[in-house]
């Protein structure tokens, strides 16, 4: 599934009939103590939904939402996963279970759309990445999905045979052993072939190298610098390891780097607004934006809440709490401002990115944004 795709689609339901409900659970299951504070938060929460005054949820809804959890806490389903979306509405036809390798904050919102903003920060972590064991005489090729492990291959000098999950396993696999044949002994020279032609087949954003500090040494020498642009670090790790505990090693690695990589990107974009209109910072300039599409990438500080107002005639946006629209006359719903942004940019085809911590962007209200055209 194009994960960023399916959250655009998100983005655009409307009103509907019944209010949409999503769910965000952390689901690292360590003890039963784990399984019995989502079980509690799932009880209670679907008890408030049920006795809520407004925007109740539809009745079947809330039975899903209750059934796929139960299913998540008793390990039925999705045993792996660090993280689960749900989303229900029966009159939009949405009954959806997405599974992460990271985890949320639990959360359960009932809204006339979907809440999107924990999900576009998963996004933000589910960039194509790769993660490369190797050692003096094998490596493993690691394919690193939303769920955490995907595919992989096993490369070796003396290959038994083939045991191919995938086009692109055995395509990594034959360039290995051609490169073996042809140059006998250069083991860490025909990982490197094998890692650049999936670089290539396969769109990798991202590289983690994984072994002991010489042997990720020695792959590194032989690396070119097109592939070795697209590393980001390394983790230790030795062939014993199960493959499952290699990725999660380098999920939490790039999960740090993710965090403190929003740093420069935000000073840019804060920079860029400060001298040109090619990007706006501050609540009043990126709303404005927003109404009229402009956004290619917003920025919006993690956890920022401030009031809105959004037009139930012409569906325009506006900072604060007013009753009529100064553009149609129309009446004004309350809405949360962050999360309305997300969608909007998200339902106009632009990317969100969730920023940790910044404090020139928290001294501007939150939001910034990169545009498509000058304002």
């Amino acid at each position: 599934m194009d994960l960023r795709a399916r959250m655009a689609e998100l983005a655009k339901i409307g009103k509907t009939e019944a209010p949409v409900v999503s769910v965000y659970l952390d689901t690292r299951w360590s003890d039963e103590h784990q399984r019995d504070r989502v079980r509690i938060f799932l009880k209670n929460e679907i008890a408030k939904a049920r006795d809520a005054r407004s925007r109740r949820a539809a009745p079947a809804d809330l039975e899903w939402i209750e059934f796929a959890g139960g299913e998540l806490v008793s390990q039925a389903a999705a045993p792996d996963a660090r993280g689960v979306a749900l989303f229900a509405c029966e009159s939009a036809g949405l009954r959806e279970v997405l599974r992460f390798r990271t985890p949320f904050v639990d959360s359960f919102a009932v809204d006339d759309t979907p809440f999107l903003a924990p999900l576009t920060a998963a996004v933000q972590q589910t960039l194509a990445t790769l993660v490369a064991f190797v050692d003096s005489e094998s490596a493993r090729l690691m394919h690193v999905t939303r769920e955490g492990l995907g595919e992989e291959v096993a490369l070796a000098t003396d290959m038994p045979g083939h045991h191919s999950r995938g086009e692109w396993v055995l395509f990594a696999q034959s360039r290995y052993e051609r490169h073996i044949r042809e140059h006998r002994g250069r083991h860490f020279a025909a990982v490197a072939e094998s890692l650049g032609q999936l670089i290539e087949a396969q769109g990798v954003e991202r590289i983690v190298l994984a072994g002991e500090p010489k042997n990720v040494s020695a792959l590194r020498r032989e690396l070119p610098p097109r592939i070795a642009a697209h590393i980001v670090g390394d983790v230790s790790a030795a062939r014993h390891e199960p493959s499952s505990v290699i990725v999660g090693r380098a999920v939490e690695l790039i999960s740090h780097l993710d965090a403190s990589g929003d740093v420069p990107a935000v000073d840019a974009v804060l920079t860029e607004a400060a001298k040109s209109r090619q990007a706006v910072a501050g609540v009043d300039e990126t709303v404005e934006a927003v109404n009229r599409g402009a956004v290619r990438r917003l920025y919006v500080l993690r956890g920022v809440r401030a009031p809105a107002s959004d037009c139930l005639g012409c569906g325009a946006l506006f900072p604060g709490v007013a009753e009529e629209c100064r553009l149609c006359g129309k009446a004004l719903q309350a809405i949360d401002l962050g999360e309305s942004l997300v969608r909007r940019v998200l339902a106009a085809g632009g990317t969100v990115e969730t920023v940790e911590l910044h404090q020139r962007l928290a001294a501007v209200g939150g939001v910034a944004a990169l545009l498509r055209y000058p304002l």
